[in-house]
């Protein structure tokens, strides 16, 4: 009981240090993301969702100071863009993006999570549903991530998400 109560209250630390860093990030104030999202990484590793989507602010901060957002290259390029344009509410543009990354690698389970999401916010239910069943396919860790992830509260309760979302 102590133990689950302990995990709880680090991931609730999680939360609020990734709250912190986005927070400067959205901002603008790019250094002291930065700077936020390389001490999160290193205080709270064993948070594997929140680290890998700080490591993809990292990546979009990093990028910003080598060459602007110029235009994306590569599947990597256009996935983080469309995370960018995510966070500034651009869903039609992230969509277009993710779809981009897709024609150079159509096997990646985090660009389908991520359209998940997207249509998920934007109420297109059936779609999300679709995106989010590719991209359990491609990796069964987004099974969990889709049980703790706010932006698929409307679907929580949908049998279809139960089923796709069961650990079994």
């Amino acid at each position: 009981m102590k133990e689950e109560v302990s995990k709880k209250d680090s991931y609730e630390r999680a939360l609020n240090a990734y709250g912190e860093a986005i927070k400067e990030y959205r901002k603008g104030n790019w250094e002291k993301a930065q700077s936020l999202f390389e001490s999160f990484i290193l205080k709270f590793n064993e948070e594997k969702e929140l680290v890998d989507r700080a490591q993809i602010y990292l990546k979009i901060i990093k990028e910003k100071g080598k060459r602007g957002l110029g235009l994306p290259k590569t599947n990597d390029d256009y996935y983080y863009f469309s995370v960018f344009r995510l966070n500034q509410g651009q869903y039609e543009e992230a969509l277009k993006l993710l779809n981009k990354a897709l024609e150079f690698k159509s096997d990646e389970g985090k660009v389908y999570y991520l359209m998940a999401q997207i249509y998920c916010l934007q109420g297109q239910n059936d779609e999300a549903l679709e995106c989010l069943k590719k991209a359990i396919q491609k990796d069964k860790i987004y099974k969990v991530m889709a049980q703790n992830e706010a932006d698929f509260a409307p679907l929580w309760e949908d049998k279809k998400f139960k089923l796709l979302t069961k650990l079994i």
